[in-house]
């Protein structure tokens, strides 16, 4: 069973590799839907796992900040990752569901996986909802049976991504009646239900292919403070890092890293969603989106260390 360490314990790990003299190492930090994984397929392109191989033999520390499972992160990464290859002194990353859960992984497979229970919502309340969807909206989407400490649905690939968008307004609304009725206060975008003590601790948050209902304590910024203290135990943290994301809440990351000093830049690959002022710089690959601007961003990395 998953167990609940201090934020600063891992697995053990080899030594990391030693980069080439005067090549200069920057940190990746990854939110995976989008930027690494097709939002249509979920799966990862081959040459994304190639040169995420490529700059994590070079010394770039590379974690994944998604709210993904540790599941779907071993499948749909990791193995194909395996399969091709990881160097030997090579560590990987990945802080899941927001930084509710987190695992490292190298050459000989998956480490444990670690889980902060004080972010997990009630196990009746996900009861609930797994019999909501079953009840009335499977045919639009599926109950995540893979994570640990969120709530979440997913659009079934049989399912067009404008039905599934259609119908998720009325799921959330539904989810948030039964997030009532738990006496469990809750916010979705605008609409807030407090608790019977006038707080409101979880979110119902909605994106293009899913819904997460959590804590309102996690998010990509509390992924971005767990990644450093992951990569910390391995090597010296660069100064420099990119962070990449699809979503206007994955600018927290950037954002994190940046009021603590770090020299960052923000990949968005999905910027017709709009993108924020902000005091870094924000990187797009011209009309590129998704795993396409997140392949042409990292063959670019890549393409550095020549």
């Amino acid at each position: 069973m998953p167990s609940d360490p201090p934020i600063d314990l891992l697995p053990d790990a080899p030594t990391p590799a030693v980069r080439a003299q005067g090549r200069p190492v920057q940190g990746l930090l990854l939110d995976v839907d989008g930027p690494v994984a097709s939002p249509v397929t979920r799966t990862v392109p081959p040459s994304i796992i190639a040169d995420l191989l490529r700059l994590a033999a070079a010394g770039w520390p590379v974690v994944f900040n998604t709210g993904r499972s540790d599941d779907f992160i071993r499948k749909q990464v990791m193995e194909p990752m395996l399969a091709s290859g990881i160097a030997a002194g090579v560590t990987f990353h990945a802080v899941c569901e927001k930084g509710a859960t987190w695992f490292s992984f190298t050459a000989d497979g998956a480490g444990e996986v670690f889980v902060d229970r004080e972010l997990a919502l009630p196990a009746s309340f996900a009861d609930d909802v797994r019999d909501l969807v079953e009840e009335k909206y499977s045919h639009l989407m599926f109950f995540d049976e893979t994570k640990r400490s969120m709530v979440s649905v997913e659009q079934s690939l049989s399912a067009t991504n404008a039905d599934y968008l259609e119908g998720q307004r009325s799921f959330d609304e539904d989810a948030l009646d039964i997030m009532h009725s738990h006496d469990m206060g809750a916010c979705r975008l605008d609409r807030e239900e407090p608790d019977s003590n006038g707080d409101i601790e979880y979110r119902v948050d909605p994106t293009i292919i899913s819904t997460d209902i959590e804590s309102i304590r996690v998010g990509k910024d509390l992924g971005a403070e767990r990644a450093l203290t992951l990569v910390a135990p391995l090597m010296d943290i660069p100064r420099t890092w990119r962070t990449v994301g699809d979503s206007r809440t994955d600018y927290a990351m950037a954002d994190y890293l940046h009021e603590q000093g770090f020299d960052v830049a923000h990949v968005d690959v999905r910027p017709a969603d709009g993108v924020p002022a902000k005091p870094y710089d924000v990187i797009t690959e011209g009309d590129l989106v998704h795993e396409e601007a997140g392949a042409a961003f990292l063959a670019r990395c890549v393409a550095t260390l020549a």
